[in-house]
């Protein structure tokens, strides 16, 4: 199977490549056991599962039918915070967050791998993305290449302020240091508070389409609008963190002005405020010019 193709079955590698022992695939998953035992199979890399209490019998199934994945099961549904755990088991210099639905194309994790460790300050490579067996490109991609932040002379492609998580390699010691994921953004839109943080403490992220991940979404997914009420939840509560307050004015009207899932996502914003409060730090000026731009 050549990059950038899916084949039709899973594709078990058996010769893996050098820098693969750098690198460890964290997974997150919850009720998608069927996916899973699809795609793990794929993953080049040493993978480790972190089961967000699912009860559809994942823990079981996987344990069986691939005994040499590190599961950890939780005995709760702790969100995007179950990659940060999944981190801290993994033991290697570099993770790659592959979603139970997506997996990196065969040779390119390595080469992912080789490029990190020819850029040091390079905390985050968010590669090309696939999507379904038509192999279509996915438009953050398109919009990714296109950053109005420009490419920086010491990364190896276009700078971001944010990035596509089942896409993307890290730098363990940049993403412990700012933290990881953390339990008040939680899931979807989880990506944004990360990005800045790593950007503010002076690492760079960038879009790499010399690496390609396919993506398969799961066809057990929330409903479209459910999914934006949950992206502009994390919105409002990243901006509530880390936005001076005239920009967390205007995220809080765009949200507004959003309809129904920007209504939806301030109301589920809500229990979370107070722990957002706890854990605000407003962003250098740096950091949230390039967020002004991207919003423009």
């Amino acid at each position: 199977m050549t990059r950038g193709q899916t084949g039709q079955g899973p594709d078990v590698i058996t010769r893996p490549h050098p820098p693969l022992s750098a690198v460890t695939c964290v997974v997150a998953s919850r009720n998608r056991r069927a996916d899973l035992l699809a795609s793990l199979p794929r993953h080049e890399a040493h993978v480790v599962l972190v089961d967000n209490a699912s009860t559809d019998g994942t823990v079981e199934a996987v344990r069986a039918a691939h005994p040499a994945v590190t599961v950890v099961p939780l005995d709760r549904n702790a969100g995007a915070v179950a990659r940060t755990l999944g981190t801290a088991r993994a033991g290697t210099p570099y993770v790659a967050f592959t979603d139970d639905d997506s997996w990196w194309a065969p040779g390119d994790l390595a080469r992912a791998v080789e490029i990190m460790e020819a850029h040091p300050r390079l905390a985050l490579l968010s590669a090309r993305i696939l999507v379904d067996r038509e192999e279509q490109l996915d438009p953050v991609c398109t919009e990714m290449a296109d950053s109005p932040l420009g490419t920086e002379p010491d990364l190896p492609g276009p700078s971001l302020l944010g990035f596509v998580a089942c896409a993307a390699l890290v730098r363990t010691e940049a993403f412990t240091a700012v933290g990881g994921f953390d339990p008040v953004v939680r899931f979807p839109g989880e990506e944004e508070r990360l990005a800045l943080d790593l950007a503010a403490a002076g690492w760079g992220l960038s879009y790499v389409d010399r690496v390609t991940v396919h993506h398969h979404p799961s066809t057990s997914r929330d409903a479209p609008t459910t999914r934006q009420a949950g992206i502009w939840r994390s919105r409002v509560l990243t901006a509530l963190m880390r936005y001076p307050l005239r920009d967390l004015a205007g995220q809080l009207v765009r949200a507004a002005r959003a309809g129904v899932p920007g209504w939806r996502g301030l109301a589920g914003a809500l229990p979370r405020v107070p722990a957002a409060l706890r854990r605000r730090r407003v962003l250098p000026r740096h950091v949230m010019d390039g967020v002004r731009v991207l919003a423009r």
